[in-house]
């Protein structure tokens, strides 16, 4: 039987790369977007998020084998605080009761290599401790200067993710239940959320200069459904709690030597 699948972002850029991708191999895949979506849903409310699980239970009966939380924003504003933290975990843990009678549950979520990046302590902080109401009006505070301090809002709700990943893999409600889960950090990728910041060969450039990405340079988002894909897959039967980075080398350049 066709494994089931839920990709929430699918409308556009690695989500909707990763819905074909998966579509070709044969899976039944729930797309969840704002638009051209089998599932239409604002997941930075709370009531688009109620709209995400209630729309997955009617057309999969409750039933499905892996959950891709892909949907995120990269702008300088709270809302990619609310979605990029508080919708994935709502998708995950919304969906996550579905996954509990597959023969092979999985699990994926995307962050970024942004996380590596210098981020505001105190929304991080906010984040870590799910107060969504005191993270949003810190990052109001953040967007007020948005060449600034309001590009701290993107790295800090993925430092936030890739945290709580690491910290909820190994707990009983994920791999006590057999479900591996693991995240994947980008790098600059051609999607719509992209396309200002490379416009041309001179703002790519620049933006090189802040990622760097040695091997290939910017990438298509082919390159992260294949791994999204093969996280969410059969075959990833011991991989939990890892941040995979897909940046063409940028985790390296930074990093160095420094294994986390």
């Amino acid at each position: 039987m066709a494994r089931v699948s839920v990709v929430t972002g699918s409308a556009s850029g690695i989500g909707k790369a990763t819905k074909e991708l998966l579509e070709s191999r044969g899976e039944r895949v729930v797309g969840v977007d704002l638009h051209d979506a089998e599932i239409t849903a604002d997941l930075t409310t709370a009531e688009g998020r109620a709209a995400l699980v209630d729309g997955v239970q009617r057309l999969t009966g409750g039933a499905i084998d892996a959950v891709y939380a892909v949907a995120g924003l990269a702008l300088p504003v709270p809302a990619t605080v609310a979605v990029n933290f508080f919708g994935a975990l709502a998708t995950l843990e919304g969906l996550r009761p579905f996954l509990l009678g597959s023969a092979a549950p999985r699990a994926v979520v995307v962050s970024s290599m942004a996380a590596l990046h210098p981020v505001d302590d105190e929304l991080v902080a906010l984040l870590e401790n799910r107060d969504e109401a005191a993270a949003l009006a810190r990052a109001e505070v953040l967007a007020k200067s948005p060449e600034t301090l309001g590009s701290l809002i993107y790295s800090s709700s993925k430092k936030a993710l890739s945290r709580w990943v690491r910290r909820q893999a190994p707990a009983v409600e994920w791999a006590g239940a057999s479900i591996p889960l693991n995240a994947v950090g980008p790098g600059i990728i051609v999607t719509p959320m992209t396309a200002d910041m490379i416009a041309t060969e001179e703002q790519t450039a620049a933006l090189l200069e802040l990622v760097p990405m040695p091997l290939n340079g910017v990438a298509q988002p082919e390159a992260v459904a294949n791994l999204l894909a093969w996280l969410g897959s059969v075959e990833n039967t011991h991989l939990c709690g890892q941040v995979i980075y897909v940046d063409g080398g940028s985790d390296v350049v930074i990093r160095g030597d420094s294994v986390w």
